[in-house]
């Protein structure tokens, strides 16, 4: 009998997490722009009334963002059953930090992770969406 430890893993890595916008080009803008992600491909679906726009995070890995009319919206504070954030890992927070208030966004203060000494932070995207940079 093969125990679960003897097989292949299931999941190799994550492809992409896809996040619904309330205002799209504001979003698009938001992330394409302000953050830096590289457009791969963008759609309109008209049977859908809905733009999706694939953004690269990083080789092999994406941001799907969606347009839905009448999506209704996520509570994030209190914290909600769902997806809780988007973590991004970065190489220098502090650099990371200042040049996000450049562009306009501003962090929470830098906390330190208490299981793995990292520090990280939160911002938020034009729907409130928290947002964590992890220094890794």
């Amino acid at each position: 009998m093969t125990s679960a430890t003897d097989r292949a893993p299931l999941l190799r890595a994550i492809h992409h997490v896809a996040l619904i916008c309330s205002d799209y080009p504001r979003s698009r803008a938001f992330y394409s722009e302000t953050l830096g992600l590289r457009i791969v491909r963008e759609v309109y679906r008209e049977a859908r009334e809905s733009w999706k726009c694939d953004l690269e995070v990083s080789p092999g890995v994406q941001l799907e963002l969606f347009s839905f009319p009448g999506a209704p919206s996520r509570p994030s504070r209190p914290e909600a059953q769902g997806l809780r954030h988007l973590a991004f890992a970065v190489v220098d927070l502090g650099a990371a930090i200042a040049e996000l208030a450049v562009r306009g966004v501003d962090c929470e203060p830098v906390r330190v992770d208490e299981h793995t000494g990292r520090r990280f932070t939160f911002f938020a995207d034009p729907d409130a969406l928290p947002i964590e940079l992890y220094e890794d």
